[in-house]
């Protein structure tokens, strides 16, 4: 495996590679292929749907939780926090109470919202290791329609007690696991070199879409109908998108049916010089790669903050800024908004830097990392000092969760440039490590909130991801 990319130049760091490199990595696009409606674009397309509905499985609970947890197993726990005033004169209860309420607290609540990671963290190395070997399809898609089985399953595991939920949304994590590397293993096969940043941002979007999606339209369902009703709905829209990519996807462009010729020439000859012909798996090389182990640094340094929010943001904007359900949603939904947003127009950006400025792919990745940790990293700072300023708050969080966008084109693409024919096996390895913080993140924080601030505990989270990124 190699320890730089194919491209960097000898000469200098800020120019691309030379020549002759640049011929073997830049095969010609001509007009006739298509970018359109194209095969590649489609699968990127749907992948984005797929990921927006994977993502909705996964962080439904986060806005469940807090209509299935009694008030009085919350924030009462939080004898020291700092709760803000009540600001809103819309009713603090839903219209539908039907939803049944279990005596949970805080710890406990802790470990279910975690629990999804205990399964998901066991197949990522699995995962990527069958989708190098066998294709990422079927893994793809079977992994996620486990997901939507068991999503489907959740209200009736909740209401048989708190141990059997911490069961269904680790099996859920353990169907979730595989897409990721699956997709990755996908894309070595998919996607033209100086088009990666571009196909892999628009399919990995969707994680941040379904975020968006799925925080406030669950705020509503949970509203107007109760909370069960959520896992119903996701769950249901988790099969439909199974028998679509099922129907429309292929693992490569040879065994697409319906791809242009001149599409399928196009891709098979910009990666001819990037695939491996070999069929083991250099685990010594791997273990002894910086590269890599500088991937799994920033890639668990991003989760830290990304999977603490992702889990508690609902409930800090409930029990501390004292949102109703209908403005926890859309709120909880504001910062990934702007994420999403940033993940697009930064994939287009570091493409043109790299197609059209001849700057290289590791000082590309380095400053897009760069952005999409520090910026992260200040404002989650500055949001634990603002007090009850609900406006800063959501402003803060805001900035803080787009800037982290920089860094989809950052760490998270580089598999695909330092090894692309182990890219799945190799992001199954760095998302192991990643996991980590969605398992014991949400336990830590709802553990400082018994003893310290509510607000603070931003800080904490927030210090933890600059001490890992320095």
């Amino acid at each position: 495996m190699q320890a730089e990319m194919e491209e960097e130049s000898e000469t200098s760091p800020m120019m691309g590679s030379t020549a002759e490199e640049r011929k073997l990595f830049r095969p010609t696009r001509d007009k006739a292929v298509p970018i359109c409606c194209s095969a590649r674009y489609n699968l990127a397309v749907l992948a984005l749907f797929g990921f927006l509905v994977l993502y909705a499985l996964r962080v439904n609970l986060s806005v469940a939780l807090v209509d299935m947890v009694k008030n009085n197993s919350g924030v009462s726990e939080n004898a020291t926090g700092s709760v803000c005033p009540a600001h809103s004169t819309s009713p603090k209860r839903p219209h539908n109470t039907t939803g049944k309420q279990y005596p949970w607290d805080a710890d406990t609540q802790g470990w279910i919202l975690g629990s999804f990671f205990y399964g998901y963290i066991i197949t990522q190395i699995p995962g990527g290791f069958l989708a190098s070997r066998f294709g990422g399809k079927l893994l793809l898609g079977f992994g996620a329609l486990g997901t939507a089985v068991f999503t489907l399953l959740t209200p009736l595991a909740a209401d048989l007690g708190a141990g059997y939920l911490l069961a269904v949304r680790a099996l859920e994590g353990l169907g979730e696991g595989v897409t990721f590397p699956a997709m990755h293993a996908m894309w070595s096969c998919w996607a033209p070199p100086l088009e990666r940043s571009r196909l892999l941002s628009l399919s990995y979007a969707g994680t941040q879409l379904g975020t968006v999606v799925s925080l406030p339209l669950s705020g509503l369902i949970s509203y107007y109908l109760d909370w069960t009703f959520i896992f119903y709905i996701f769950g249901t829209l988790g099969i439909v998108w199974f028998i679509l990519w099922c129907w429309i996807v292929s693992d490569t462009p040879e065994t697409h049916r319906t791809i242009l010729p001149s599409e399928k020439d196009y891709i098979l000859s910009s990666l001819r010089n990037q695939l491996s012909s070999e069929k083991s798996v250099p685990c010594g090389a791997m273990i002894k790669s910086m590269p890599l182990w500088a991937i799994i640094v920033a890639h668990f340094s991003y989760n830290w903050t990304f999977y603490t929010l992702l889990t508690l943001l609902p409930t800090y904007m409930k029990e501390i800024l004292q949102f109703d359900a209908q403005e926890n949603g859309f709120l909880s939904a504001v910062p990934y908004v702007g994420c999403w947003i940033c993940i697009i127009l930064t994939g287009l950006l570091a493409d043109y830097m790299r197609e059209r400025l001849n700057i290289s792919t590791v000082v590309v990745r380095k400053t897009f990392n760069s952005i999409g940790m520090i910026g992260p990293a200040v404002f989650l700072v500055a949001a634990g000092y603002i007090g009850c300023n609900y406006v800063l708050a959501v402003i803060f969080l805001t900035i803080s969760t787009t800037l982290g966008g920089f860094s989809m084109s950052g760490y998270n693409i580089n598999h695909l440039d330092i090894a692309p024919s182990y890219a799945g096996i190799l992001l199954g390895i760095t998302n192991t490590f990643a996991t980590i913080p969605g398992m014991v993140g949400p336990v830590i924080a709802k553990s400082l909130t018994h003893n310290v601030c509510s607000m603070n505990f931003l800080q904490h989270q927030s210090r933890k991801k600059s001490f890992t990124v320095t």
